[in-house]
């Protein structure tokens, strides 16, 4: 993607995460969870994808030792579908290599198929299931893996 840029994510763009939070998620973090995550979790990673100077998405991964936790992929809904997410997540994995994190986790929905297609593309495989992961509705919650 040669229109968009990533950069590290920091406290002043937390404003611009809870915009695309709520536009993507239906429940959504709130601006504290934020807080805490760059300002108190000192395993929190953060990056940011730039489209002409506007923050169009982020992704978040803890990263403890050599071991790393995707907490949250999102591309705002107008810029969706050009392949923004893709890029995020080959920049997260890219990061994460680079800190010698060598196994990745994450959650997500059940009915995301989209999302698991994506993370299937880049070698995650399906784990466990997280009953009643989601609080808006007591979806149940896919956990994969992947081996860097």
């Amino acid at each position: 993607m040669c229109d968009i840029t990533f950069r590290q994510a920091n406290g002043a763009d937390i404003k611009q995460l809870l915009r695309i939070e709520t536009a993507v998620f239906t429940s959504p973090w709130s601006e504290e969870a934020f807080r805490s995550e760059f300002y108190t979790n000192a395993y929190a990673y953060y990056i940011v994808a730039e489209k002409a100077g506007e923050v169009i998405g982020y992704a978040g991964v803890w990263m403890i030792l050599d071991e790393g936790h995707i907490t949250n992929i999102a591309i705002y809904p107008d810029e969706q579908g050009h392949g923004y997410g893709k890029a995020m997540m080959q920049e997260l994995l890219r990061i994460a290599e680079e800190k010698a994190v060598r196994r990745l986790t994450l959650e997500v929905r059940v009915t995301n198929n989209r999302a698991q297609q994506m993370y299937k593309k880049f070698g995650f495989k399906d784990g466990a299931i997280r009953k009643k992961y989601y609080p808006d509705n007591g979806e149940d919650a896919l956990v994969m893996w992947v081996e860097l």
